[in-house]
């Protein structure tokens, strides 16, 4: 028998155990029938393709199904496996000589996060650097228990709180509680002025010491500038994002798992599917949806009192780029890159709004679609199910190992993921330009453009350069002003470069620089 053909029938009967041993262990740990019989569907078409399908691919998927007519030919599937080029960049977030250990205290540092998982771990970073600048002891953080999500998890339940303490012991002091003789003590509250620089807090807030004890600040998000901070700092901020905001215990042990098991299909995609009733009520996107779904996310929005706008045009939102691609929109994103049917695809996302019936497109063309309750069993879910901050980890987690990061949309996940990816060597992120994507999907959609090789090469084409490849983090947009001239700089975390990651070969920039 040839080598090549006992090398190829040795692959497929490890899948083939690798399958079986899944469906075992989902047995024996009370798993769904929904997913076992999921991956029993794969399991059979993985047998019945594997003769027909000839070599593996050199790009590493396991197995090939069919792939759309026109797509990109073998050597471009492997081209949108392979990571983006990093050019050398490594992180780069030691302390400067000059920086000194915390010294004597001026006083405690109370933070109330507010958001969901990715906003409130960016305002936590934040408020670390916030409480160096004014000489603070940092209390543990309380997060939002009062957002749409109502969740009611605890500092200690999401991340690890030793950790989190022990790791930055030599920047800035942090505690679990108030000393009990200021639990009841007088305290400032302050809204921290957004996008705030060094200056801001060191003639505003600093000077509060002398009246009290307790600082409290009633936000966290985006209080601190993105850029021109001391270096130091910058780097303060990402030793605590990337480093000591470590998922506690348990997420990280489930995680891990659901990565391993992603991994027992080959190469993966994970998907950020921002699809969820809440993002579509906020947003007012509507595309694709019936009259009563619309009608019920309009409601949901005028009911929802720290939504501010209220009356939102969707057909305008989506032609402007500013809604998510629907589900089949991604699909047809995917197959027009090249990716076949057989690549296995991870959602990282909550509650899909109408549930299959807006997946059903999606699914027939990638019918290897897994997410954590697919991968996990009811029991091994049933601690974080309630919450949906540590649900949300185990997705965050998945999506920073998947061989594939897509977004549908640029949220704060999307943003705190592409960051770490970035941060952990450039890994493949590959950003949809929904502005243009959408525009072509309307001529499919008309007639007007067919699937197939002329779409597919349009789609690459307008993608080359989004893959998460080193650059500059990007300034505001220009003409703009106050604070929408903050709002449209490119995110400190999604883009820690130059503050951050450096070329070994050349020195680390003393000055944090944008590209405009």
């Amino acid at each position: 028998m040839p080598l090549r053909r006992k090398v190829r029938g040795a692959a497929a009967a490890g899948r083939r155990a690798a399958v079986r041993w899944w469906l075992l262990s989902l047995a024996a740990t009370g798993a769904t029938v929904t997913a076992a019989a999921a991956l029993l569907a794969v399991a059979l078409h993985v047998s019945s393709s594997a003769a027909a399908s000839g070599p593996a691919s050199s790009s590493g998927v396991p197995y090939r199904l069919s792939k759309l007519d026109g797509a990109a030919d073998d050597a471009g599937e492997k081209r949108w496996w392979l990571p983006a080029p990093s050019r050398g960049f490594t992180p780069c977030v030691a302390p400067s000589p000059a920086y000194k250990s915390p010294g004597p205290s001026r006083g405690y540092l109370l933070v109330l996060t507010n958001g969901g998982l990715n906003q409130m771990r960016a305002g936590i970073s934040d408020m670390v650097a916030v409480a160096r600048m004014l000489k603070a002891t940092l209390i543990i953080p309380e997060l939002d228990k009062k957002s749409f999500w109502h969740d009611k998890s605890n500092f200690s339940d999401v991340f690890d709180e030793e950790y989190f303490i022990h790791s930055l012991a030599n920047d800035v002091k942090v505690e679990k509680k108030l000393p009990k003789d200021l639990v009841k003590a007088p305290k400032f509250v302050r809204y921290f002025k957004s996008w705030s620089g060094i200056d801001y807090y060191h003639d505003e807030i600093y000077p509060l010491w002398e009246h009290r004890q307790v600082i409290r600040a009633a936000k966290s998000d985006s209080r601190l500038a993105n850029n021109y901070l001391p270096p130091d700092i910058q780097k303060l901020r990402c030793r605590a994002f990337f480093q000591a905001l470590r998922f506690a215990p348990p997420i990280e042990a489930l995680g891990n798992l659901l990565v391993e098991r992603m991994r027992s299909f080959g190469p993966y995609i994970a998907l950020h599917l921002r699809y969820e009733k809440d993002m579509l009520a906020f947003s007012g996107c509507t595309h694709g949806l019936s009259q009563t779904e619309s009608e019920e996310l309009a409601m949901i929005r005028e009911n929802t009192s720290y939504w501010k706008v209220k009356d939102i045009d969707p057909l305008d939102q989506r032609s402007h780029g500013y809604c998510p691609l629907t589900p089949k929109e991604v699909g047809m994103f995917l197959s027009a890159l090249g990716y076949p049917s057989s690549t296995p695809v991870y959602i990282a996302a909550g509650e899909i709004y109408g549930g299959e019936s807006h997946v059903v497109d999606l699914l027939s063309r990638f019918p290897i679609m897994m997410n954590k309750e697919k991968l996990a069993s009811a029991e091994e879910l049933r601690p974080f199910r309630q919450y949906a901050s540590q649900m949300a980890a185990l997705d965050y987690i998945v999506s920073v190992e998947s061989d594939v990061f897509i977004p549908s949309y640029s949220g704060n996940m999307a943003r705190a993921v592409g960051g770490h990816r970035r941060f952990l060597g450039h890994r493949k992120t590959i950003i949809p330009d929904r502005k243009a994507l959408v525009r072509l999907f309307d001529k499919v959609d008309g007639g007007l453009l067919n699937e197939g090789e002329r779409l597919s090469r349009r789609i690459i084409d307008i993608h080359r350069k989004r893959q998460g490849s080193p650059r500059k983090r990007k300034g505001p947009v220009s003409g703009t002003k106050g604070s929408d001239r903050f709002r449209s700089e490119e995110a400190f975390y999604e883009n820690p470069l130059p503050d951050c990651l450096c070329q070994p070969e050349s020195p680390a920039s003393d000055a944090s620089v944008v590209s405009i």
